[in-house]
């Protein structure tokens, strides 16, 4: 009997799992694994199913659930280690003897100022947030906006303008407290003299496909920028600023988050004449300019250390110890992995081949996709690298993984955080009819894994540690593997 394609995937993945974990050799392997070429002897088959049957029972074919649960658990960890709600109080500050305003901008701005407002009920408290859409929530006392994300929009300008008001014309008892985190760029936007909006637009769309890092990206919106690296905080002297920040950079530079509104600006003076040459004859003459003209510094007299709340690291390690109570070692490889997405999955896929479970890696930071001149598919950061890893483990039956942004979108347009990948998602995808490789080179992550059901969907989470990636090894026998 000639097999069907969906039938074949099916059979190579059953019999590829029960050999793997088996004490078959490569001579012991029954006639019937024929079937890789195509034909099969179905009697043998059927004794082969029923022996894969009660080897999966016993332990894979529970395992994937379970597998799959942890990685969600490990990831729900890390998001709620960075919760503005349960880490934000302890970094308050005294409580002022004049006025309070509160500004922010950026994905957890809303819920930080929720926070501050249940920490501080007795406290008159006025001021403005902006987040990204979606990401607002309604505060009692401070006013959220909401503005423009990746690249800004009018609204974006209105609330920078609404925030940059709110702290003129302050005394030196009072107090600013500047709540910024990852998003607020975009969605905090003033344009620096002698640009426009449309300027602005066009230089973050350009940048976004540039395949840049996140500190040159940031390094250029600063000097693009009349509110941004320290502007926010200068004109509110002399009123004190205290920044409270939840941290998506890797390194945890304070000038680079949000691009650094209320921090003094480290990359000021850095060259970015490679970035005007890399950005090509679409950016638009002033800003070239400007990028390549520093000015002068902004000077900060007024401005405490930014606080930092929550970072990668404290996520990563919350992490790290719900897996020990599961009976699974973390490996932590940093939270400041950077790069090509792809590129970055193959080198962890070949990381994983040497690795003998139980174990989860875990890692954080931010990769990039760059895009290029030719047609995009709906494709995230996070499910590009899975696509990448999973191309490269080809099936190993230990291997679970799921890779996503905290802050709960991947950037894909599918409304998804990110993906978990499993031992049989290429085989599931070839009976789908769909081609990995393809999709991997259409920047098409993001729709592969969305038809196999396997997007990870939490919604907005209102803060933003950057991306999330773990990579379960589990040995055998599989069934052992995971304490409940």
């Amino acid at each position: 009997m000639i097999l069907s394609e969906p039938q074949l995937s099916l059979l190579r993945i059953l019999v590829k799992t029960f050999i793997q974990n088996s004490g078959w050799g490569n001579s012991a392997r029954p006639d019937c694994l024929r079937a890789w070429a195509g034909e099969v002897d179905w009697e043998c088959v059927t004794t082969v199913e029923t022996d894969v049957a009660g080897h999966l029972a016993a332990s894979p074919a529970g395992l994937d659930g379970r597998a799959r649960k942890l990685l969600l658990q490990l990831f729900d960890a890390a998001v709620a280690a960075a919760d503005p709600a349960k880490v934000l109080p302890q970094h308050l500050p005294p409580k002022p003897a004049g006025r309070c305003v509160v500004v922010g901008a950026g994905k957890a701005a809303a819920s930080m100022a929720e926070a501050v407002e249940a920490a501080w009920a007795d406290v008159a408290i006025s001021g403005c947030v902006v987040a990204p859409y979606g990401y607002g929530k309604a505060c009692t006392r401070v006013r959220v906006l909401e503005g423009g994300h990746p690249v800004p929009d009018e609204n974006s300008v209105k609330a920078a303008r609404e925030i940059l008001s709110a702290v003129k014309g302050l005394g030196k008892d009072d107090l600013v407290l500047a709540l910024i985190s990852g998003g607020g760029s975009a969605a905090m936007c003033l344009p620096a003299e002698g640009l426009t909006l449309a300027d602005k637009q066009a230089a973050n769309r350009l940048l976004l496909a540039s395949g840049l890092d996140i500190r040159t990206m940031n390094a250029a919106r600063r000097r693009l920028s009349a509110i941004k690296g320290g502007r926010l905080a200068a004109a509110a002297a002399p009123a004190r600023v205290v920044t409270l920040a939840i941290s998506d950079i890797p390194g945890d530079n304070p000038s680079a988050i949000a691009s650094g509104p209320t921090a003094p600006n480290e990359d000021g003076a850095l060259d970015l004449s490679h970035v005007v040459q890399r950005l090509g004859s679409a950016l638009p003459a002033p800003v070239a300019r400007l990028l390549l003209d520093p000015g002068p510094p902004v000077v900060l007299s007024n401005a405490d250390p930014v606080r930092l709340v929550a970072t990668a690291a404290s996520s990563l390690e919350a992490a790290a110890v719900l897996a020990r109570g599961h009976g699974v070692e973390p490996i932590l490889l940093g939270d400041d992995l950077e790069g090509e997405a792809a590129e970055l999955g193959r080198a962890m896929a070949r990381q994983v081949a040497a690795t003998t479970g139980p174990v989860v890696l875990i890692s954080g930071g931010e990769t990039t996709v760059t895009v290029g001149n030719g047609p995009a598919g709906q494709g995230g950061r996070n499910t590009e690298f899975l696509l990448a890893l999973a191309g490269e483990l080809a099936g190993n039956a230990h291997v679970w993984a799921l890779a996503a942004d905290t802050d709960g979108e991947d950037g894909a347009n599918l409304g998804a955080a990110g993906a978990i990948y499993t031992p049989d998602t290429l085989a599931r995808a070839r009976a789908a009819g769909l081609d990995a490789r393809d999709a991997l080179q259409r920047h098409d992550s993001g729709a592969f894994f969305d038809a196999l059901g396997d997007l990870v969907r939490t919604g907005p989470t209102f803060t933003n540690v950057n991306d999330f990636r773990a990579i379960l090894v589990l040995p055998t026998p599989l069934g052992q593997a995971i304490q409940e």
